[in-house]
């Protein structure tokens, strides 16, 4: 009999650190995930907290053990990029491992205030404030360094954003530059809109900086949309990173911090390979080896990690409402939630998850399609990153079905409009927090129920 997890360990490494299989039922980071719907019920969010702290701790060790190995002069900084994920209890476990932040808007502002308050965070916090400013960010921003939050750092986006903290900053406060890097060549546009030309930073820098005896130039800031990849393209951008960086700091005393941005992957599919300890010895090899060459010290390195962070925390748990054959070979499970609400990214990027079973490993299994709640014929699932197909146990006797997606802790609430309206009124569904208690047992609380419809109705004006 061909069972479903045999398909399972035949075509992946498997089991895993992360997932393993105890009595037909899934494991997810030690986690009994029919234990959790049994309780709670589906459709559900979930999200383990350890995993938060496990991956940041990762991160500082890839780059201290290069730093260490390269004989590396420059310090290490671990930033959580907040538009990943703004919840409160992300901040809180992200905070106990001191890290800083990086924000992108006007409202994460009123989220650093929150924090500071509450004892999370100090004034000596680098508060890294990326994004094309409007007044009010600025305005919150001027108020921050105003208040002695020493380490805001404004990353500045274009030529005249500078005008208004010199206007309104009056304390001696540090600023960014964002270069403007190219995109992927198959990419829609030739260079990014956010940041500053290459052309322009030098200039920037002697006319609006240079002789302003309130303001030091801190830190040269880099982004690019591809993420962090072992490419010639990522290699070659960074290399023209790194020598505007040389450069800059002919003229700019000041300089001595290089922020290289986000965009470290997470695990999509159970055949993720990626060396990060390689990737973080090849960033520190080439910065040293370009500032020796110059004659440049050596700066210190910021990271922004955001989906690094928390993306592999995350879960959804769906359960398997009907089946249905519309064709002579097309099988569809249609679930309890919809993946154009509650998984945005696997609608509008095509964005694959690993997608497991969560029960009745040891049923045969069939290929099929899976079909969210929605009116809208985009809202399907139907392939996974290593295949064309996906399958799923066939149980009998009327067994109920339950699967999850693993590893969609990034973006997806707010990219989903969470606790807002969604399409076809979708509610969004209800929110678990797993955690481990001081001698290692799980624990799990109801964060949020699932959405009611007095709120829609409401924020609808009825």
């Amino acid at each position: 009999m061909n069972r479903y997890i045999d398909l399972i360990q035949q075509t992946f490494d498997f089991p895993t650190k992360e997932f393993h299989v105890e009595n037909n039922e899934l494991f997810f980071n030690g986690v009994n995930m029919m234990e959790i719907i049994e309780e709670y019920g589906t459709p559900l969010k979930l999200t383990y907290l350890p995993k938060i702290s496990e991956n940041i701790q990762k991160a500082k060790t890839y780059f201290n053990n290069a730093i260490q190995t390269h004989d590396y002069k420059g310090k290490y900084t671990y930033c959580y990029c907040t538009k990943s994920s703004h919840f409160s209890f992300v901040l809180d476990e992200a905070l106990k491992n001191d890290i800083h932040i990086e924000t992108s808007s006007t409202f994460d502002i009123p989220l650093v205030r929150s924090l500071y308050v509450k004892g999370k965070i100090t004034k000596d916090t680098f508060i890294i404030c990326n994004g094309f400013k409007r007044e009010l960010y600025k305005q919150y921003i001027s108020e921050l360094l105003n208040d002695g939050f020493v380490n805001c750092v404004p990353i500045l986006d274009n030529l005249s954003e500078i005008d208004y903290y010199l206007e309104h900053v009056k304390v001696p406060f540090q600023v960014g530059i964002r270069i403007a890097a190219d995109e992927e060549p198959k990419f829609g546009f030739y260079t990014s809109r956010l940041g500053v030309r290459y052309n322009d930073i030098i200039k920037l820098y002697e006319e609006k900086i240079k002789d302003h005896p309130l303001v030091s130039l801190k830190m040269l800031h880099f982004f690019i949309n591809s993420g962090i990849k072992d490419t010639a393209y990522y290699w070659s951008e960074l290399t023209r990173f790194i020598q505007k960086y040389v450069d800059l700091k002919k003229v700019a005393p000041t300089l001595d911090t290089m922020d290289i941005g986000g965009g470290w992957p997470i695990k999509t599919n159970v055949f993720f390979d990626y060396d990060y300890q390689y990737m973080a010895e090849q960033i520190v090899k080439n910065i040293k080896w370009m500032c020796a060459k110059n004659n440049t010290t050596e700066p210190n390195i910021f990271t922004e990690f955001g989906s690094f962070t928390v993306g592999e925390s995350g879960a959804v748990l769906y359960s398997v409402l009907d089946e249905k054959l519309q064709n002579d070979k097309e099988l569809w499970y249609m679930i309890d939630g919809s993946f154009i609400t509650q998984l945005p990214d696997s609608w509008g990027l095509n964005q694959k998850y690993i997608m497991l079973a969560i029960n009745n490993w040891d049923e045969t299994y069939h290929n099929i399609n899976l079909g969210g709640l929605t009116c809208d014929s985009m809202d399907y699932y139907n392939s996974e990153a290593h295949q064309f197909n996906i399958y799923l146990p066939k149980p009998d006797n009327g067994k109920k079905q339950y699967l999850g997606f693993f590893h969609t802790g990034a973006y997806q609430e707010s990219l989903g409009g969470y606790g807002g309206i969604q399409h076809c009124l979708i509610p969004a569904p209800k929110h678990v927090l797993i955690d481990r208690d001081e001698n290692g047992k799980v624990v799990h609380r109801l964060f949020r129920e699932d959405q009611t419809e007095e709120s829609m109705l409401k924020t609808l004006g009825y």
